[in-house]
């Protein structure tokens, strides 16, 4: 009884599975022993909406970083392509004849994107403004953003790394402290981008003229706090000397103090006397504007959130979005009800969607690839190809540059993926060959994520040569 009762169940889960999918992808999922319970995908052709296939469409999944469409779209939309992120610059005292005798204010916003190649620009235009000394202080107001002070999310055994790196109304060079090895002169130079007092490096590489492979090829990492709370990098392994430049990148420290290292080291480079200290705080009632830096327009912004799946991007997006609709100071919990409110408007997102963070970095963060089928669907049809720009093109750039290089999806998917522990999923939309565009959603929520990526990856490929 036992042995029919398996057999009736498995006779009955295949029925249901060619009842509800394509025959081709309904074998896909029983050749690579893919449980029914593990996926939820949606494919339809974009501009008539002729549904392909439906499939455990309304279940409640983990979206890892496809959750960022939310709120790319969202920022689209409410924002412009051609907004553009302010840092402002203020004054507080007399400037006569070259002095600035007070201080130098900075009221941040979030500009993810300001980096080192922004400041040289920066300093040039304050010399022009007429400041050749500042007597006073760098004052840095980043009340903006109510985040806290944590650096990483600490989402893994892995805090350091990039991904976790934490929002900050004055975020700098994408919150990593950058430390670069060059061994072409037979020893190993390490240098760092900025001159960034808030971390130390210990250098005790030694060098090889053996081949740049394996061991060699790399430096050993070791990062620890000291007593005295500065993180400290160590550096050490053998490295060959036929090696290019590596650079070690981690979330080491908060970002204005990259920021304030950078300004004051190019002052002095241009000629700016500084001796002053820097300060957090809110900006003093009695400063007064003196110009405003600008970030590139925000569809780029969204590009490379999208593209490369950037955390630190859809985080201060998420904020500002918050900001924007319902006040300063920017939180998670106004993201979150902006995000919904944008989109909710559309049609878009409802109950079914828990957005945490905006990132998809959470093991909070629940949708159904219903929800994004009718987010990719109204951005085709409202947006056209400025939506699809900002997502990544298989085999060309982004997350999935290595992924379709050599098969048939190569330049006829923009895809946004999402990968956890327990997820694999992308959304996008694919072309035919026949020319037709479809729109797809593909969810994948179980241990063996090579089983999603290789059931993506053959869907993807169906659509492209039999549609």
């Amino acid at each position: 009884m036992k042995a029919q009762r398996i057999l009736l169940l498995l006779l009955g889960t295949t029925l249901w599975l060619s009842a509800s999918l394509p025959a081709t992808i309904n074998a896909f999922l029983q050749k690579d022993k893919i449980a029914p319970s593990q996926v939820s995908l949606l494919l339809s052709e974009t501009r008539s909406g002729r549904v392909l296939a439906d499939y455990r469409a309304d279940e409640s999944r983990r979206p890892a970083s496809v959750i960022k469409l939310a709120t790319t779209y969202a920022a689209l939309n409410e924002l412009g392509k051609d907004f553009r992120w302010p840092t402002r610059f203020f004054i507080r005292g007399t400037l006569r004849g070259g002095v600035l005798d007070g201080d130098l204010i900075v009221k941040a916003y979030g500009d993810p994107t300001l980096s080192c190649r922004d400041i040289p620009t920066i300093v040039s235009r304050l010399k022009r403004l007429g400041i050749r000394k500042i007597t006073g202080n760098l004052i840095v107001d980043r009340s903006f953003f109510a985040v806290g002070n944590r650096i990483s999310s600490g989402f893994d055994r892995h805090p350091y790394s990039e991904y976790n790196a934490m929002p900050d109304a004055l975020m700098f060079d994408d919150h990593l402290c950058r430390v670069t090895v060059d061994t072409r002169s037979g020893r190993p130079v390490v240098s760092k981008s900025v001159p960034d007092r808030s971390y130390r490096v210990v250098n005790n590489l030694k060098v090889t003229s053996r081949s740049c492979r394996g061991r060699y090829s790399w430096p050993l990492v070791r990062i620890r706090r000291a007593d005295d709370g500065v993180p400290t990098v160590t550096l050490s392994g053998t490295l060959s000397k036929r090696c290019s430049p590596r650079t070690i990148k981690n979330v080491l420290s908060h970002p204005y103090y990259a920021f304030y290292y950078a300004l004051t080291d190019e002052m002095r480079h241009q000629g700016i006397d500084y001796h002053g200290r820097l300060k957090l705080q809110k900006m003093p009632g009695d400063a007064r504007p003196l110009m405003t830096h600008y970030s590139m327009p925000l569809i780029r912004i969204l590009a490379k959130t999208d593209k490369m799946s950037n955390n630190l991007y859809a985080r201060h997006i998420f904020l500002l979005l918050g900001a924007k609709r319902y006040g300063a100071p920017a939180t998670e919990a106004k993201g979150r009800k902006a995000v919904h409110a944008i989109l909710g408007a559309r049609g878009i997102l409802g109950r079914e969607t828990i957005l945490d963070n905006g990132c998809g970095l959470s093991r909070k963060t629940r949708t159904t690839a219903r929800a994004l089928h009718r987010l990719l669907q109204d951005a085709y049809r409202h947006h056209g190809w400025t939506w699809m720009s900002c997502l990544a093109i298989a085999g060309v750039d982004g997350t999935i540059k290595r992924r379709f290089r050599n098969t048939p999806v190569r330049r006829r998917a923009w895809m946004k993926t999402g990968t956890l522990k327990d997820a694999k999923n992308i959304a996008g939309y694919v072309k035919a060959r026949s020319g037709k565009l479809y729109t797809v959603v593909i969810l994948y929520n179980g241990p063996e994520r090579w089983k999603g990526s290789l059931l993506e990856n053959q869907i993807l490929e169906w659509i492209v040569k039999t549609k």
